[in-house]
């Protein structure tokens, strides 16, 4: 959870010994990659991802790492915890995924005139530097005016109907069509 008077933890002791974690945007980014690489199996994202937060992977079962990286994800990359609803069983109820409104790599160009519009931030300047956790809380909370935010209200935005709604329903359609998110495999 964020507060104002705590630093961000960027440490994990693993049996003992204090590992740092790299929580530099940029390289949170370029982990979500490695798990999105549909080429790699669970363990060798494991393994990559344990690399590429910790610049060394812990000398553990597999098992262990597994515990390992499912706690630094939850803890440092995540956060927010996902409540999956079970029926009066306690057997997990089926969820709809919602579609995403924005892409960290398709929008990127997006993100980076955002912040610089927004907050005076170059994010080029700011690599190795400036925290995920701030990246995140920077990014939800760009204002309306923004860039970004503009193409995601257009993304999420409802076609007009009606029979006086004709052009307004064709101009928000080419819009859609252009700033659309590529189709996922």
């Amino acid at each position: 959870m964020f507060g104002i008077n705590k630093k961000f933890e960027t440490e994990i002791d693993i049996n003992g010994k204090i590992y740092p974690i790299n929580m530099a945007f940029n390289n949170i980014m370029d982990f979500l990659e490695i798990m999105d690489n549909p080429e790699l199996t669970d363990m060798e994202k494991i393994h990559y991802g344990l690399y590429q937060l910790l610049g060394e992977i812990p000398d553990l079962q597999p098992e262990n790492l597994l515990k390992v990286f499912d706690e630094i994800v939850a803890n440092f990359i995540r956060e927010e915890k996902i409540e999956v609803p079970v029926d009066l069983t306690g057997n997990p109820m089926p969820v709809k995924k919602e579609k995403p409104v924005q892409c960290l790599k398709f929008d990127a160009p997006l993100i980076f005139v955002s912040f610089k519009q927004a907050y005076n931030i170059d994010l080029i300047a700011e690599q190795d530097k400036l925290d995920w956790r701030l990246f995140k809380i920077y990014l939800q909370e760009l204002p309306d005016d923004s860039r970004l935010k503009q193409i995601i209200q257009i993304r999420v935005q409802k076609l007009p109907s009606g029979k006086h709604a004709s052009k307004e329903r064709e101009r928000l359609s080419k819009l859609k069509r252009i700033y659309a998110l590529p189709d996922e495999d």
